[in-house]
């Protein structure tokens, strides 16, 4: 019988909005025939980021596309492992035959180190094999002096608690998923200048083994070949790389990832600079870190993608409302300590619905 070789992983992790599942899109995009299954970690009570990966040009029907994306919707990797993941991976180790890659894609504020010695479990380890962790960066923030939007925000809450030193938690998740990485992508590279670039670059560096490398892109759009057959090996080497958080998973109650709220809002049709308007009132009043969803906009026949950092919002119209689904905006806004209660009613208000 012959023996299969072990599947490569490759596991993409990065703050929220630094654009993981722009670059999972391209990844699909560009696969070049090769057989690639899809985890999508989400934050979150809707399925945002499944959805757009549903929209890749991959040459498979929906019905298969469904069968390709696995999506763990109850909390960051690292909390829902043992729940999740293990069912989805020993699904995908019985069918190994049948790919030739997984993606998987971390939740914005998710730890990679758990995840990556999840692999370390004997019925993974002798399937598969962590090709790399690749983090990505949102250039334009980390530029601005934060990892979100709202520098000045966060900085006040690390001055108030005492529980804060030197780093907030941001600043701590940041450096974490920097500190699991294989490959490092500062995204997003033309939207700064050259100068504010390179001082992102030499920052990151300060957080990175020495062979980790730096290269830079915009919207994800890299060779297949950068991206995929590293050969990393991480789960041999994860356990060597230090992280602000390993104590809290030695048997501890504690974790930093509470301080982060996510709740959706379900709202019907709204005009679109109306809509943007609102939400960018929403973000500065209340200092939302992301939101992401789909919006039914009057009398057009697709539904608008939204998704925004700070005040900074992209959208366009992703595809055609189907016969069978209501045309409803969903939104998801993640942030600290938010009053979903309060959003949505000052959200309607702005809409007047």
């Amino acid at each position: 019988m012959k023996t299969l070789a072990k599947l490569p992983v490759t596991i993409v992790t990065g703050f929220l909005g630094s654009g993981k599942t722009t670059l999972l899109r391209h990844m699909l995009d560009n696969a070049q025939g090769r057989r690639i299954a899809v985890i999508v970690n989400e934050f979150g009570e809707l399925g945002i980021d499944g959805e757009i990966l549903k929209q890749c040009s991959i040459g498979c029907t929906e019905e298969e596309a469904n069968g390709r994306v696995y999506e763990l919707a109850n909390g960051c990797l690292c909390c829902t492992v043992q729940e999740e993941f293990f069912p989805v991976m020993r699904e995908l180790v019985a069918r190994r035959g049948d790919l030739d890659h997984i993606l998987i894609e971390t939740s914005g504020l998710a730890l990679p180190k758990p995840l990556v010695q999840a692999f370390q479990w004997p019925e993974i380890r002798s399937a598969c094999t962590v090709d790399a962790v690749i983090t990505v960066v949102d250039s334009p923030a980390v530029a601005a002096g934060t990892f979100a939007a709202f520098p000045d925000q966060v900085d006040a809450q690390r001055k108030l608690d005492p529980n804060l030193d030197h780093e907030s938690p941001l600043h701590e998740l940041f450096a974490d998923q920097l500190a699991s990485a294989d490959l490092v992508i500062l995204n997003k590279s033309d939207l700064i200048s050259p100068e504010d670039l390179a001082r992102v670059r030499l920052e990151v560096a300060e957080e990175l083994p020495p062979a980790v490398k730096i290269i830079e892109a915009s919207s994800g759009r890299l060779p297949l070949e950068v991206l995929i057959g590293l050969g990393a090996g991480s789960e041999v080497h994860i356990d060597g790389r230090h992280s602000h958080h390993d104590h809290h998973h030695e048997g501890e109650d504690d974790h930093d990832h509470d301080a982060f709220d996510s709740i959706s809002i379900e709202l019907p049709q709204a005009d679109e600079s109306l809509l943007l308007d609102a939400l960018t009132q929403l973000v500065v009043k209340h200092g939302i870190l992301r939101v992401k969803g789909f919006a039914a906009i009057p009398n057009k026949p697709m539904r608008l993608l939204i998704q925004g950092v700070g005040t900074r919002f992209d959208k366009h119209f992703d595809r055609a409302w189907r016969a069978d689904e209501p045309r409803a905006t969903h939104l998801v806004l993640i942030g600290q300590e938010l009053d979903a209660t309060l959003l949505e009613a000052q959200l309607r208000a702005a809409l007047s619905v």
